[in-house]
């Protein structure tokens, strides 16, 4: 009887090798069918500090001491700079494996573009990339205005005149999500925590304001500036701070002193970062607004995948770019793993692969890449072996084929779809 089942388990052992062989011989052959032929790169930029208006606030949220920052306000800190130039070097390791750079690559004219929004830490995080990935071709990074004057591909100011169509249609979106006090109240318990977290009843803002709390009783926007105004406002300064100390500690190990010496866990760091959040997750529910922020740069980018010759763009700019372009190219429902960021973490990129079969067609996909919060506390090496976390991202209406791919012509398509969509309600 025994030796029956040991016969039994040898031959399971076979079918399960001869499985994953088949499996694995599939996956290869599937990769053999398309080559690589361009790399398009929408990117956020890296860890920074808290931004210079932010941080005058920030000081006078908590009577605690903040992180002391390795960069001037806004700018690309320290640690941003060392996970960038990680990624790059991944980058390169996955480029060199598709055949697409060779070791060592340095770049024609014409063939790589490297482009960032005029920020300090837009630029540093494509300067650092690029050196991750092409360490010996001293890449130029382009950009169009004055250092740390907004390039409007990247931020486009609010439309002088609204439309009547524009204002009826994003009203109609915001109060179908509750209404900005409806989005608010979602988020104050999260807003509680923060305020627990770094004693802001015992705060300079605190008793020169006379309040002891965060409420959405008071959150209110105004569609003329496109901004939010309110307590829980404030409460994402400090959000946005306290996440930024959550990513620059060293480990697990250090991540109590991130929150002043509380111990959270992963989703109430989840929760906190919601509240800075909470502007840029809404995008995402916003196609009207998402519309009009993203059209710039998806003109940009959808040119970019037309230029003959080109093998490699990078654009660099903010969370915002992510949180409008991926609603207004309508990208279906995604989760993220291991972030605490819901929607656009930070460093993530938006990668659009072209890729030519057998029979000269050309197919393309969508993906998110980003480092997990281990990866970048711990600065963790990437490579093919131990890659960032790569979620795939489909196209609402669009019809992949066997291999996950879509037509490249209808991915060209759908950008033109939302630019004249986004050129109907300005």
């Amino acid at each position: 009887m025994r030796k029956n089942k040991v016969v039994l388990l040898f031959f399971v052992f076979l079918l399960l090798v001869s499985t994953f062989a088949g499996q694995t011989a599939q996956a290869l052959e599937g990769e053999e069918r398309y080559r690589l032929s361009k790399v398009l790169v929408l990117s956020r930029h890296n860890l920074r500090s808290p931004t210079k208006g932010g941080s005058r606030i920030v000081n006078s949220l908590t009577p605690h001491s903040w992180f002391h920052w390795t960069a001037g306000p806004g700018e690309l800190s320290m640690k941003g700079a060392q996970l960038e130039t990680i990624m790059g070097q991944y980058f390169r390791q996955w480029l060199e494996s598709e055949g697409l750079i060779g070791a060592n690559y340095v770049p024609e004219i014409g063939e790589m573009r490297f482009y960032a929004n005029s920020y300090q830490r837009t630029i540093a995080t494509a300067r650092y990339f690029s050196s991750g990935m092409l360490p010996i071709a001293n890449i130029r990074v382009e950009r169009h205005f004055e250092l740390n004057e907004s390039d409007p591909v990247f931020l486009p100011s609010p439309p002088e005149t609204l439309s009547d169509e524009f204002r009826a249609r994003t009203a109609k979106e915001i109060e179908a999500l509750g209404g900005i006090r409806g989005i608010g109240k979602r988020l104050e318990s999260d807003a509680a925590l923060i305020a627990e977290i770094i004693d802001f009843k015992d705060s300079e803002y605190a008793q020169k304001k006379g309040m002891t709390s965060f409420t959405a009783d008071d959150l209110s926007f105004d569609i003329d500036t496109m901004r939010l105004t309110g307590s829980l406002r404030v409460a994402g300064r400090a959000s946005d701070a306290l996440s930024l100390q959550y990513y620059e500690a060293n480990g697990e190990e250090e991540t109590p002193q991130a929150a002043f010496g509380h111990t959270l866990t992963f989703k109430q760091w989840q929760g906190i970062t919601r509240v800075k959040d909470m502007g840029i997750n809404a995008y995402f529910y916003l196609p009207t607004m998402s519309g009009h922020f993203a059209r710039p740069l998806l003109a940009v980018m959808r040119d970019e995948m037309a230029e003959d010759g080109r093998i490699f763009t990078f654009l660099c700019g903010h969370d915002v770019n992510l949180a409008t372009v991926l609603p207004a190219l309508g990208v279906e429902e995604y989760t993220l793993q291991d972030t605490i960021e819901e929607r656009t973490p930070i460093g993530a990129k938006l990668v659009i692969e072209k890729r030519i079969n057998e029979d000269g067609e050309s197919y393309g996909s969508l993906k998110l890449v980003y480092q997990s919060a281990k990866q970048m506390q711990s600065r963790e090496p990437l490579s093919l072996e131990h890659p960032p976390t790569i979620v795939p991202l489909q196209l609402k209406g669009l019809q992949a084929n066997e291999d996950g791919l879509y037509s490249f012509d209808e991915i060209v398509r759908r950008f033109n779809e939302a630019i004249a969509a986004a050129d109907e309600v300005a």
